[in-house]
């Protein structure tokens, strides 16, 4: 969705990521089995070995290793539309990866906790190894107990980290990490005092405490939070209240979808705010061409993934499919792969915890990410600054993470 400054084709990048070869997906170092983190056990009991049943229903692959694949299927409206995204996603990795040990069974949760347990408990009985999935908390609440009873590690879709744990993984984009990411670049740029206007909902909560963390771990002030409901006026009053530092702060963090975004920041500068002085900060959810045209988010920065892999995969998807992939489907594109990856290197128990928490990560179509002992997880992005309709790359998104982290 991003423009970078030198794009590679979409091939080229998959070239990279499979015959460079899985290891770069599988581990960040030529040595992965080395770089993992040591926990002093598994999050899990080692599972019985058994003659698992055939699989049944909807299968991918042919592989040796079983992997369950939780979607709400059968849930309806948009949850379904991105669950056959989902499942399209993880065929389209199968096909990229020559010669995957792996097999997917595609199992449906409905949207609902006692789906998500049936289909974990389902897996189980089948033989699965790991759990990709399910796509949202409710889900993935139903999933843990069955799948940590047997030992089988989760990797969920979620952003929810209520949810997250050691041994339920999310490999979803969260965001802490956006805020992490903007905050610590805005203060490499000098910026030094901040306010925020973030939307009453829980991702406002969630995002807002994480940007005040990462403002007292850069040195940044935070002058002031504003929080405002759906309603125009409420968003104008609120605005003003930020408008009213004045020249006491540098930059401001708007961290909403580009069409509230915009009518903040509009808000913002009718009431008085100096927009030749302070930098508009936003979230990933201006990775956006909406926010791309704007000429109110103008000179914004935010954070977000190379988009190098990305486009590369949804021309994959396009040309697969004859249909464009929703913003989630890359997930699981990432999510099969790295499990095709980790069969192909990690040796024997391919995700115990040592592999999944390699400190070393995974350099993915979506860049380099990493899961944490707590389940949540890391991610290198690049910082973009919207201008003519497109964004560029201010500061490019790391290959790895810093070393002793």
């Amino acid at each position: 969705m991003v423009r970078t400054e030198r794009p590679l084709t979409g091939r080229r990048r998959f070239v990279a990521l499979a015959l460079g070869g899985s290891l770069v997906l599988a581990g960040c170092g030529s040595n992965f089995g080395s770089g993992g983190l040591s926990s002093g056990g598994d999050a899990f009991p080692e599972p019985t070995p058994t003659t698992p049943p055939l699989a049944s229903g909807d299968t991918i692959g042919a592989g040796s290793v079983r992997v369950g694949l939780v979607l709400p299927k059968s849930a309806g409206g948009q949850s379904a539309q991105i669950a056959a995204q989902l499942r399209n996603a993880a065929e389209l990795a199968l096909k990229d990866f020559p010669n995957a040990d792996i097999q997917i069974t595609v199992l449906d949760d409905a949207g609902t906790t006692e789906g998500g347990q049936a289909a974990a408990s389902q897996a189980v009985a089948e033989g699965a190894q790991l759990i990709i999935g399910p796509l949202n908390a409710v889900s993935a609440r139903g999933v843990a107990g069955p799948a940590r009873a047997a030992g089988l590690p989760v990797v969920a879709f979620t952003t929810d980290t209520s949810v997250a744990t050691r041994g339920v993984y999310l490999i979803g984009f969260l965001p802490a990490v956006d805020a992490e990411r903007i905050v610590s670049y805005a203060a490499s740029q000098n910026r030094k005092s901040v306010a925020a206007i973030v939307p009453d909902d829980a991702y406002g909560l969630v995002i807002e405490a994480a940007f005040r963390e990462a403002a007292a771990r850069y040195g940044m002030r935070v002058m002031g939070v504003e929080r405002y409901k759906g309603d125009p006026v409420d968003m104008q009053t609120k605005a003003a209240a930020i408008a009213k530092f004045g020249a006491q702060i540098d930059s401001v963090f708007v961290p909403d979808a580009p069409q509230n975004a915009q009518a903040v920041v509009q808000a913002m500068f009718s009431a008085g705010l100096d927009r030749t002085r302070v930098k508009l900060l936003g979230s990933g959810r201006w990775n956006d061409p909406t926010a791309f045209a704007s000429p109110v988010l103008a000179g914004g920065w935010f954070p977000g993934a190379d988009s190098t892999g990305i486009d590369g995969f949804r021309a994959r998807y396009r040309a697969s499919f004859q249909s464009e992939a929703g913003p989630l489907a890359v997930l699981g594109y990432e999510a099969v792969f790295l499990s095709a990856g980790l069969v192909r290197n990690a040796g024997a128990r391919p995700f115990r915890d040592e592999s999944l928490l390699s400190r070393n990560g995974f350099l993915g179509v979506t860049g380099l990410f990493r899961f944490k002992p707590d389940g949540t997880s890391e991610r290198g992005l690049a910082v973009f600054e919207i201008g003519g309709g497109t964004a560029r790359t201010i500061s490019p998104a790391p290959k790895q993470f810093p070393a002793g982290t």
